[in-house]
């Protein structure tokens, strides 16, 4: 047991060697953490910029290879206070975390509070279930790939269809810009796959209002609907949707109120509106 500890203990310490040589003659550089598609896709475009890398991933073989190709790749984990020193987290200009896997990017965000704190850090999510949780961890920017790869479709189709390119652009910076508050939660259906049905992701959902219904004849704010996580995006009446709606909105039956929120606020929020 001691022998197998002191093993563990030297590989660390050659690991954390082979990545401050690495990182020793560097200094505004990047930080990778991971090295997979999107990493060597960020590095290979770092380079066509100039600007210098450091990249940590824990598959080896994959470590072996890179490295042997000339990427600067090493071996070592990201999500551990000591590699990120070793890689020079005190002179790197910013940290991407490349890889979609939260729990470990909020020890990267951990340890850059503790060590780096005005260091920017872009973090890599699947979707946008987790963006708050990342944004309050303190990362500078975090990148929902399945949100940026509708925008970049409806760019595209956008094009196609005779929209000036500088309107699409503003658009998509707009929605960048927002936090992509303006794209979160859908509509959900048979098709969605399973494990993104039953976890606790923001969603949208629409609620009509019967002539009995409760909130008919109040005004919206009056409702408390934020105070349960629930958000209005929309209020579609006889054919007219408006987005945004004032918190002075009466309600009238017939309405559809489009509600933005996680399972759970949804459904409390339907039984507020419908019924007391």
């Amino acid at each position: 047991m001691l022998r197998f500890a002191a093993n563990e203990w030297l590989m660390q310490s050659l690991n954390m060697t082979r990545i401050a040589a690495q990182s020793l003659q560097t200094e505004k550089h990047a930080i990778i953490c991971g090295y997979g598609r999107s990493g060597q896709n960020l590095a290979h475009m770092l380079e066509r910029e100039g600007i210098t890398y450091v990249a940590l991933d824990l598959d080896p073989d994959r470590v072996r290879d890179a490295a042997a190709a000339g990427d600067t790749v090493v071996y070592g984990d990201a999500g551990r206070r000591e590699a990120l020193i070793a890689a020079g987290i005190h002179r790197a200009a910013a940290i991407i975390v490349t890889y979609a896997n939260t729990p470990s990017a909020l020890k990267v965000l951990h340890h850059v509070q503790e060590l780096e704190p005005a260091l920017p850090v872009i973090v890599r999510t699947v979707d946008d279930s987790e963006l708050d949780t990342l944004q309050k961890a303190g990362a500078t920017e975090v990148v929902p790939e399945i949100i940026e790869g509708s925008l970049m479709l409806a760019s595209h189709a956008l094009v196609l269809l005779g929209v000036p390119m500088r309107h699409v652009l503003r658009g998509v910076q707009e929605a960048r810009d927002a936090r992509y508050s303006l794209l979160r939660g859908y509509f959900h259906g048979r098709d969605d796959e399973e494990d993104m049905v039953e976890r606790d992701t923001v969603r949208l959902h629409s609620v009509s209002l019967g002539p009995a219904a409760t909130a008919v004849g109040r005004r919206l704010g009056a409702l408390g609907l934020e105070r349960i996580g629930a958000e209005v995006t929309a209020v579609r009446r006889r054919g007219i949707r408006a987005f945004d709606p004032e918190p002075d909105t009466v309600l009238e039956a017939g309405d559809i109120i489009v509600l933005r929120g996680t399972p759970e606020a949804l459904e409390t929020a339907e039984a507020r509106i419908l019924s007391d």
